[in-house]
């Protein structure tokens, strides 16, 4: 990944757009150090006047930084930056602009999101499902050579209110071959009768652990697959394409990275890494071959229908924790319960329709309370942290339950989504030492969209959805991100609608810390990164504008304008 400081100078050399223009300038003689003085002490790339973002509370602000090699030797005023200025020392004059530590986003899907194995895309705007068959039959006939079709993008909502079955209408679209079409929040799957009798499922099927298979009134099997019966058929499908991990990695290197730089991305936890298709060795090389521009680590997938004994022997041989790494095997992603659109998040009380007839009607749980205590029990001791998703009431309470019953204190673990919190439960994340992590990047999350659950879950249930304020009052630590694709991870949109969503809102700096050291804290990587200090590691990005006096209503249209990369310049506007 390294690049040579002619790089450097050629990217900052031919700045030649509006937002750069006059930014680069040679300095006055009278301005450069001594020749004396040692030139290790000179530093590669100087940037001034500036409004510098540190969070760092020792030092909230600053004008100016200097960069050697891959570290920050400087953060103060322009004037006193000029003792690191020599002539071959590239200075960018930031003209009132911000600088600030580069955007972690510590729930993500690079892999899945970016791949090739999705052949085809739905329109998740279109409410009838008929539409769908003229896509699904062109997406074929395109695909013609392909032993499984796959697709994404409709709604559940949108295959729900049919009048025809589902299978009915995918059967229609394409008959002898198997389809497999994941739902825009990957909660489901809509299969077709091919990919149903591949998977062996049939009318007297069981439901798989964490999962329900679809049924109309009858009993008979209507081509949805919630949760983990879907990503059983999913995991089927990608292997009989046999190209999956090639096309994870080009999606990687030639689309994801090049698009994480441009909107400032440096530090990413990959939400679900799954072992089995050895997708962690996608990243391991991607590292070998110098293609990465961020730091990853990598969230293995506990897989719910594997036996306990098995899983826990594979997770253990897989950790890697190598400081001098860019990728880090270190954390675990295992789901607690579903999402609420399907009923299958886990509440404490019961829904008020009954979609899929679950016991209870609460919900599922792809791991119990005492299963995922048993998991932190046998690998935080190894150096993992616990990546939980939690978005019921009760799957959240049963993870702070788990966490308390089974963690000796070594870990950072954190529950991701908080969609649906306890009251009771807001101090427990401080207490117990565990991280809330909420995407709100997503219009679905603001507050005009609570009543859209209250079918569901009733009014009171449905209010303060994503309690992001309230976990903060209660002292929690917030990191926020974008479980991309499910919301666009351009941090400038989560940043607006943290700020813009009362009564759940947040200010400038919190939202500013949850996604740069707290993030950083996550990832056990805050001693490096993070935040703009003398020692840390060169991972910043140089804005379009000073961030703090633009108004709360404009934040959505920030830009990067320079994205750093472990002191070298990944991305240029």
């Amino acid at each position: 990944m390294k690049k040579t400081k002619q790089l450097l100078a050629m990217l900052l050399l031919s700045a030649s757009s509006l937002a750069l223009a006059g930014c680069l300038k040679n300095q006055p003689e009278s301005t450069l150090i001594d020749e004396t003085v040692a030139a290790e002490s000179l530093a590669d790339s100087v940037y001034i006047n500036g409004a510098v973002y540190t969070v760092n509370a020792a030092q909230p602000s600053a004008q100016a930084i200097a960069v050697q090699g891959n570290k920050i030797v400087f953060v103060g005023t322009t004037e006193h930056v000029n003792q690191y200025i020599g002539k071959n020392t590239q200075v960018v004059d930031l003209q009132g602009r911000t600088l600030m530590p580069g955007f972690h986003d510590v729930h993500i899907h690079p892999l899945e999101s970016a791949s090739a194995s999705t052949q085809f895309t739905l329109d998740e705007q279109q409410s009838d499902p008929e539409y769908f068959i003229a896509d699904i039959a062109n997406a074929s006939a395109n695909f013609a050579n392909t032993p499984w079709l796959i697709g994404y993008g409709h709604t559940i909502n949108t295959i729900l209110n049919t009048t025809r079955s589902p299978l009915d209408i995918l059967d229609e679209a394409e008959s002898n071959r198997p389809v497999i079409i994941m739902e825009q929040t990957s909660h489901s799957m809509w299969v077709n009768s091919k990919a149903l009798q591949l998977a062996q499922l049939n009318d007297d099927s069981a439901d798989p652990i964490g999962g329900v298979l679809g049924r109309d009134q009858l009993g008979h099997l209507n081509g949805i697959l919630y949760d983990n019966a879907g990503n059983l058929v999913m995991q089927q499908a990608l292997a009989a394409l046999g190209n999956s991990a090639q096309n994870e990695y080009l999606g990687l290197v030639e689309y994801t990275l090049p698009e994480f730089a441009k909107y400032g991305i440096t530090s990413i936890s990959d939400a679900r890494s799954y072992w089995q298709r050895d997708q962690q060795k996608v990243w391991l090389r991607a590292e070998q071959e110098h293609k990465l521009t961020v730091r990853a680590n990598l969230g293995l997938w506990a897989y719910p229908e594997l036996s306990d004994e098995k899983q826990l022997k594979q997770l253990a041989a897989l950790y890697q924790n190598d400081p001098t790494k860019l990728v880090k095997i270190n954390q675990i992603k295992l789901y607690s319960d579903g999402i609420l659109t399907n009923t299958t998040a886990a509440m404490h009380e019961p829904y008020q329709i009954d979609l899929l007839g679950l016991y209870g009607n609460k919900g599922l749980n792809y791991f119990s309370q005492e299963r995922i205590a048993k998991y932190i029990k046998a690998l935080e001791p190894i150096g993992f942290d616990f990546h939980m998703h939690g978005i019921g009431d009760r799957a959240i309470s049963e993870a702070l339950n788990a966490v308390e019953m089974a963690s000796k204190g070594l870990a950072r673990h954190r529950i991701t989504h908080v969609e649906v919190v306890d009251p009771e439960d807001y101090k427990r994340f401080l207490t117990l030492n565990v991280t809330a992590d909420a995407q709100v990047a997503g219009e679905f999350t603001n507050p005009e969209h609570w009543s859209e659950n209250s079918e569901l879950i009733g009014d009171e249930r449905s209010d303060h959805l994503v309690p992001i304020k309230s976990l903060s009052d209660a002292g929690a630590r917030l990191t926020l991100s974008s479980d991309w694709s499910v919301s666009h991870f351009n941090p400038f949109l989560g940043l607006h609608n943290a700020l813009n969503r009362a009564p759940e809102a947040i200010t400038l700096d919190q939202a500013i810390r949850a996604y740069t050291i707290n993030g950083a804290y996550t990832m056990r990587q805050e001693q490096l990164v993070g935040s703009i200090e003398v020692g840390k590691l060169a991972d910043f990005v140089v804005l379009d504008r000073d961030i703090r006096t633009t108004p709360i209503s404009q934040i959505k249209k920030t830009k990067i304008d320079i994205t750093v990369f472990d002191g070298e310049v990944i991305y240029q506007r």
